[in-house]
């Protein structure tokens, strides 16, 4: 009887085949809000005093970062709640290397010699220039609290099911910012100042950025909710690896 050869072809995986409209722009603008956050980080701002009845509070004296750093956040849960943590986990190190170049090249510029006409050196040092611990903490801060805050974002939804969308992204910047915030004090100022003014930098920082997550919750309940519409995606990370550094491993896409 002559033998019959069968071709098996594989079974297509719709999470790693499957193109989506708005993800590639979604994760440049995510690492343009972070490079531009590290730029803007070397300028302290003041807020405040905040009236409140017959009380005030503050003035607060933040870094200028405050501003958008925050908003990396709220990408990173759009990220986990529509594409997957591996979509987030893709973007979290793409913002991670475009940091550390931004370091790396703006350094190398500042070390190479200065046109005869030209008298910003001082300036340009400014803006451009990073304490190797400063750039070290906020590296590391980064890193650590983004893969806490998709991590924590994507297990909540498991839990709830994919109810009650309002706990899983301020859960999730709950503990991520508390990662991230202790982190970049402790590893930026820690042996510099006394314990008691390290844990107020921490409070009020903290608060402020899980303020502005409290507050953007609408905002981030429209997008997610159209990008879910216009994609036709809504990831369910049932079977997947939350190792950061698992790249090969694809996410888990109800659509």
């Amino acid at each position: 009887m002559p033998s019959q050869l069968h071709t098996i072809q594989p079974a297509p995986t719709p999470s790693t085949l499957r193109s989506f409209k708005y993800l590639d722009a979604l994760t440049t603008a995510f690492v343009v809000i972070l490079l531009v956050s590290n730029l803007i980080a070397q300028k302290v701002c003041l807020f405040g005093p905040i009236s409140i009845g017959s009380r005030s509070i503050g003035p607060f004296a933040v870094s200028g970062a405050v501003l958008l750093f925050p908003i990396t956040y709220i990408f990173g849960d759009v990220f986990t709640e529509v594409y997957g943590f591996a979509a987030s986990r893709r973007a979290i190190w793409l913002g991670f290397f475009g940091t550390a170049l931004l370091y790396l090249i703006g350094a190398v510029v500042i070390a190479l010699p200065s046109a005869p006409g030209w008298k910003n050196q001082q300036a340009f040092s400014t803006v451009f220039g990073f304490i190797p611990r400063i750039l070290a903490a906020s590296l590391i801060a980064f890193w650590a609290g983004e893969f806490a805050n998709s991590y924590t974002m994507a297990r909540l939804k498991l839990f709830t099911n994919g109810r009650m969308l309002w706990t899983r992204t301020i859960g999730s910047t709950v503990v991520g910012q508390a990662v991230d915030t202790v982190l970049v004090i402790i590893l930026t100022f820690g042996g510099i100042y006394p314990v008691r003014i390290l844990l107020n930098i921490i409070v009020t920082g903290y608060a402020l950025k899980v303020g502005y997550e409290v507050v953007a919750t609408p905002i981030t309940y429209l997008v997610i909710n159209w990008l879910k519409r216009a994609e036709q995606a809504d990831a369910f990370d049932r079977h997947q690896s939350f190792n950061p550094f698992a790249f090969a491993e694809k996410s888990s896409l109800d659509a």
